[in-house]
């Protein structure tokens, strides 16, 4: 009988795909704290505001009318509708229920679309910095990820010309977000415009616009993509309640797309998972018709973090910071440091820049080298303010010797 600890069972496609970095480094920082180590976790995209206290209130009379069955694979009719109207009303996007299927988070939404669509050897153009699991969603469905990238300098936003030159005759999708995980960059209606036009001469590639951090916004106005009319039937908006309601753990996404593709996603769905919760689509419901003053407030308090953050990094010398307008990341440019030495420690690149900050300061953070930028690393301000003056202060203190 074959040892169940043996890897060599394991399958070419596990052995393939790599463990979230995101996840990997909140796990170490939690394995610090265990031994008795005082550790600030800047390492999870997670609001550290609970949901707010009207959604679930939602969800316990959910609970108590008998809302534990299971659901439709695509989801309630009722939050269907709801982000229908919130697509049209937010977004100007025109979706009706046939278009929108629930899933359990935005990234199994993301997984859907990718199964659906990709066959072995299409390729999926990825704005760089990406998020972590858009690489690998895409090789998992046999896709063969293509990435474009831009630096700090050009807030790491991609221009049209350069998606134009990576279309060949294998593309099959371009995915980006906006506002931007890791790096809170914001494109513009007029950059997001000039895209459309490029992908719009294309009627065989398919958008995927994940705009899941759509009300951490601190711009005018969120912009989507799906809304230009050169790319409308070509574009598959994402989006959740992760981000804007402080709803992580309720794993609550969809996604609006053409009906075929939507009728696909459901189909993969219901082999997979199923629908998402029952009492937790309810309350998804009262999320998005109802007032949204406690999501403008969390937009409120990460704005002001970004800004004591940003101050607080610039005095260490050598990072490189800019001001992002979404979401709640700091990417800043930490190669000052490559091939410095404390006389104890040195660090080569930006995952030993992380483990050191980690282990020495014990502070967590994320390695740019998961987002397809080793120069950088990716700092949370989901936090407290007093935490994140202590954690820039440890890193401040941490770093001083390197020369």
């Amino acid at each position: 009988m074959p040892s169940m600890s043996n890897e060599k069972h394991l399958s070419t496609r596990i052995k393939n795909l790599s463990e979230s970095a995101t996840i990997k480094m909140a796990q170490m920082a939690r394995d610090l704290a265990a031994k008795g180590n005082d550790v600030i976790s800047l390492s999870l995209g997670e609001p550290d505001f609970d949901t707010p206290s009207h959604i679930k209130e939602a969800a316990k009379v959910a609970l108590d009318e008998g809302y534990t069955k299971y659901t439709p694979v695509p989801g309630l009719v009722e939050l269907r509708q709801a982000i229908s109207e919130k697509f049209k009303r937010d977004n100007n996007l025109s979706y009706n229920i046939n278009q929108i299927v629930v899933s359990n988070g935005a990234k199994q939404s993301i997984a859907n679309i990718c199964l659906a669509l990709l066959d072995p050897g299409d390729e999926v153009i990825i704005f760089t910095p990406y998020w972590v699991s858009y690489f690998e969603i895409v090789k998992l469905a046999g896709g063969i990820p293509i990435t474009i990238s831009a630096d700090i300098d050009h807030d790491y936003k991609v221009s049209a010309s350069q998606v134009e030159e990576a279309i060949t005759d294998r593309t099959k999708i371009v995915l980006f977000s906006s506002p931007c995980n890791p790096t809170g960059s914001v494109y513009t209606e007029k950059e997001l415009r000039a895209i459309a036009e490029i992908v719009g001469k294309h009627d065989d590639i398919f958008i995927i616009s994940d705009e899941i951090y759509e009300y951490i916004n601190f711009t005018e106005k969120h912009i989507s993509i799906g809304a230009f009319e050169e790319v409308k039937d070509q574009t598959i908006t994402v989006n959740g309640f992760s981000k804007g309601f402080a709803m992580t753990g309720w794993r609550l996404g969809y996604i609006g797309a053409p009906q075929w593709i939507a009728k696909a996603c459901a189909k993969i769905q219901g082999q997979f998972t199923s629908g998402a919760t029952a009492f937790g689509q309810k309350a998804a419901v009262t999320a998005l018709t109802s007032e949204m003053g406690p999501t403008t407030q969390m937009r409120e308090t990460f704005l002001s973090r970004k800004k004591m953050l940003i101050n607080l990094l610039k005095e260490i010398p050598g990072l490189i910071v800019n001001d992002p307008p979404g979401a709640f990341y700091l990417f800043p440019d930490v190669s000052y440091y490559f091939g410095k030495s404390n006389g104890e420690d040195v660090i080569n690149d930006s995952d030993e820049f992380a483990e050191f900050i980690l282990l020495k300061c014990h502070v967590g953070v994320v390695t740019g080298s998961a987002f397809g930028a080793p120069q950088c690393i990716r700092i949370s301000y989901a936090a407290s303010t007093d935490k994140l003056i202590e954690a820039a202060a440890r890193m401040k203190k941490g770093l001083a010797k390197f020369v």
